[in-house]
Parts: structure tokens; sequence; C-alpha cells
């Protein structure tokens, strides 16, 4: 029988009785969605290795695969393998949800550890509904109706390596987009900050500055450690992280290799 274990005080939670290798039943992957929504992110621990093509079916019990818009590694096919034994300077390791410079960002992601070093690679997690919860009542209050830009283009600056080429990217597949900076989750309905370091640019409608000293703000505020869970990898670990309702960092202190293989989820089209 599956049972959910609580983690963190903030969010996170250890899930046992499953097997992921297996195709999961109905009631199964209902008790997982209700497990997401409830715990935010989930570790499914020391797990059988999970082949992309099973990795790949087990996503799509929760929505469709998501092509990865930089096609720096796996020719663009939906399964990543993130290979990296010096991860300093990777744009994981700030708090961020994933791709929001879409119409419709990814509900969440699907990530298993293949390779781990000796000691460090850890995987930290925000929740943004209790970093919501934490800010005065004033503050909750003057963001409610403000709207922010994300964008692709900035995080393409920032992977183009100095005097390189600029990484290939068509902007206009992926123009920015425009998100509430405080949204209800669309299960749940509980308030969350919707607003991250890699892909939001600027809150509509205000002076520059003052959109930027607002974010500053928000991105510390969202790295509290009260709203965080931490996450030590075992081999065989999978992760199910809720992309509204968290941020993630991966932590960049190892020197050795580190495998994970990840699947990011988009919503179900109708």
């Amino acid at each position: 029988m599956m049972r959910f274990e609580q983690h963190g005080a903030a969010l996170g939670a250890d899930v046992f009785g499953i097997d992921l290798a297996e195709a999961l039943t109905p009631r199964q992957v209902q008790q997982i969605r209700r497990g997401l929504n409830r715990h935010q992110v989930l570790f499914f621990r020391e797990q059988t290795i999970l082949t992309k093509a099973q990795q790949l079916a087990l996503a799509r019990n929760f929505g469709e695969p998501e092509p990865p818009p930089f096609h720096i590694q796996g020719g663009g096919e939906p399964v990543l393998d993130l290979d990296q034994t010096d991860p300093r300077g990777s744009q994981a390791a700030n708090f961020h949800s994933d791709n929001t410079f879409r119409a419709e960002p990814p509900i969440g992601a699907l990530l298993q550890a293949h390779v781990l070093p000796m000691r460090g690679g850890d995987t930290c997690f925000a929740s943004t509904h209790a970093a919501f919860d934490g800010l005065s009542k004033g503050m909750q209050r003057y963001l409610e109706g403000l709207e922010a830009w994300h964008a692709l283009e900035q995080m393409a600056a920032r992977l183009s390596r100095p005097g390189g080429p600029p990484l290939a990217l068509d902007a206009s597949l992926y123009p920015p987009h425009k998100h509430p900076v405080v949204a209800r989750h669309p299960f749940t309905g509980r308030k969350l900050l919707n607003v991250n370091y890699n892909w939001t640019t600027h809150i509509d409608g205000i002076p520059t500055a003052e959109s930027a000293a607002i974010l500053d703000f928000l991105y510390a505020h969202i790295r509290r450690p009260e709203y965080q869970v931490r996450l030590k990898w075992n081999v065989g670990d999978m992760t199910f992280w809720d992309n509204r309702a968290t941020q993630h960092y991966a932590v960049p202190d190892y020197r050795e290799r580190r495998v994970m293989q990840r699947v990011s989820i988009l919503p179900r089209s109708h």
C-alpha cells in the first residue's frame, strides 16, 4: 500500500509502497496526484533505474512530456540526461520554476538519480505557497493584481559562452508571456508567488527600478530556509515536483560525476 511520510514542515514527502517501474493503476495515479497537491514535492526512494521509455510512460500518466527548448543535450528528445562533473555557473543553481516563459508552463517534472558523487549534489525545494503566506498582508494585497513578463531570451544570453556563438534559438517560437505575480493553484486554489529568477524579466506597468527592487526582494524571500526542504539523493531516487507550487535549486558543490534523468511535463491538451 502506498504511503506518504511528510519530509519537511513547509513541503515534501517520502513515498513508500510503490514500484515506478510497473505500470501505474488509475488508483495509484490519483493517489500520487493527491499527494503532490498536498506535499508539493514527492520523493520516491531507491526505485529501479528506469529506461527512458519507462520514464516517458510514467510521465504520460500526468501530462505530456515537454521537448526541451534548448537542444544542448539529447537532440531535443523529451528525456534529458543531465550529466555533469562541475556544475558551477549552471542556471539550475538558482531557485527557479521551469520554463515559465511558456503560455502554459510545465506542471511538474520527474527526476531520477542514476550516478551520484561521493558527497554533495543535493537538491533544495522551496514552497511558493509558504512564501506567499509568509508575506505581510499589505505586501500580499499590493502584489495581487500585478502581472510580470517571463521571457526565454535572458536565459539564452546567460547560457551563451563569452566570445562564442550565441545559443541557437528561434525566439519567435517562444515569445514572452505575462503571468500574474500571485497565482492560484489550479487544483487546490491556494495562492502562490509566481515569479522566479531564471525567467521573470520585469513587472508590467511599474518603473524599471521599482520592478527590479520588488523582484529582488521576492527572490530573496522565497530562498528563506523555513520555506524549504533539502533532498540528499540515493541512486534510484525519483523526485516528482509541482512546478507551480515549488521552486528548486541544484546545489553546485560536487566535482565528481552526477547523472540525472529528467522528464518535464506539460498540461495535457484538450
